[in-house]
């Protein structure tokens, strides 16, 4: 999210940077920009019909998340990062002269029988690394199974400039609401089930923790193997936004921000957990007190054992982060504590980003039917 405050219709969210490592743990991490239909009971034992699918993701170093996806007719294959906090769709144009353009898959659309312009009307997405600049375009787009015909998106001229120019990636597919969306234009999720492609309005990750076992989009429902116990739900609050309300952030029993309520924002798009600036400095010196290299988020991993967790109260339910997520290892001796700053011109002014961190303990359910988020531990 900007930190300037929430942004313009075709703004959209900025992406975690990924340089040296060096670079990337030590660099002020910017958070993204973040922003229904019809209800129906989601239940604890959602059927797994030919309306659900399950979609593997490939994790790229713990900073974006990457799906394959094919656009026209005979199909051309993209992969292509999910995003929850912007709801467009692109990839990267045949004519895009970006020297990065010509290391990944570009659409052609004299190869596509099902390929309709749009006029050739011209788009600017802008994103914490860059922006890129395009034109609309319509064709069938497949995830797995699922067909969304007539779907729009945009066509590349360029590439994210910065660390995600050198990602593994062809385009971005949001996930957001509609109203992220570029004007006149349908998100490919709404897509899907506004014409019945999927059983129900939702979609859930699994943010995998462990090499051997992949990372899932589910879409259209549920499968309850990737998560223990029962789903509890929260409401959003605010129309538009996967945004909840967090009762109180707090470790060894005292409470170390968001005191008196505060909101929060469930990212796939953000590696990291993001707050206010001055609250974060607060966290990072009760955490490290003797930081390494005089970078408050370095620790020296050996004192990182005896940390307790730090425990995110929402909706009345405790929800303990330990130090296996909210540390992680950058050398053999050196630790990085994943408590980021720059939130503080959002409104409310104490918001939080609760990203990747998050979601890999915390299998997370994205209902836009209900306009609610499940969250219940990962497997």
């Amino acid at each position: 999210m900007r930190p300037d405050g929430l942004k313009c219709m075709d703004q959209r969210i900025p992406m975690t940077k990924m340089k040296t490592l060096r670079e990337t743990v030590l660099e002020e991490i910017t958070p993204k920009d973040f922003l229904e239909e019809r209800s129906y009971n989601l239940s604890q034992e959602t059927n797994l019909d030919y309306k659900f699918s399950s979609h593997p993701l490939r994790n790229f170093l713990n900073m974006a998340y990457i799906i394959n996806i094919t656009i026209g007719t005979p199909p051309q294959e993209f992969s292509v990062i999910i995003d929850t906090s912007s709801s467009d769709l692109w990839v990267s144009f045949i004519y895009c002269q970006a020297p990065s353009c010509s290391k990944y898959l570009r659409y052609n659309p004299k190869t596509s029988s099902s390929f309709q312009s749009d006029e050739g009307k011209h788009i600017k997405l802008t994103y914490g690394s860059g922006s890129i600049t395009g034109v609309l375009a319509t064709d069938t787009v497949r995830i797995g199974g699922l067909i969304a015909k007539s779907q729009t998106f945009v066509l590349s001229m360029n590439k994210l400039s910065g660390a995600l120019e050198q990602a593994p990636y062809d385009g971005i597919m949001g996930l957001a609401y509609p109203s992220l969306a570029i004007l006149g234009t349908t998100p490919i999720f709404d897509n899907l089930n506004k014409n019945g492609i999927i059983s129900e309005p939702v979609f859930a990750f699994f943010i995998s923790s462990w090499p051997h076992k992949s990372s899932l989009l589910m879409l259209g429902g549920v499968d309850h193997a990737y998560h223990k116990g029962a789903l509890k739900w929260v409401p959003v609050t605010e129309a538009g936004l996967w945004q909840i309300t967090v009762d109180r952030i707090s470790m060894n029993r005292k409470v170390i921000a968001c005191s008196g309520g505060c909101q929060a924002i469930l990212d796939i798009g953000s590696s990291y957990l993001f707050g206010p600036t001055d609250i974060v400095r607060s966290i990072l010196r009760s955490i490290n007190p003797s930081p390494l290299q005089n970078e408050q988020r370095l620790i020296s991993c050996h004192r990182t054992i005896a940390l307790p967790p730090v425990i995110f109260t929402i909706n009345g339910m405790d929800y303990p982060l330990t130090r296996k997520y909210y540390i992680q290892k950058v050398s053999e001796d050196i630790c990085f504590i994943t408590f980021n700053g720059g939130t503080e011109n959002l409104s409310p002014p104490e918001t939080w980003v609760l990203g990747d961190i998050f979601l890999r303990a915390y299998f997370t359910v994205f209902d836009r039917g209900n306009n609610r988020i499940g969250l219940a531990p990962s497997v």
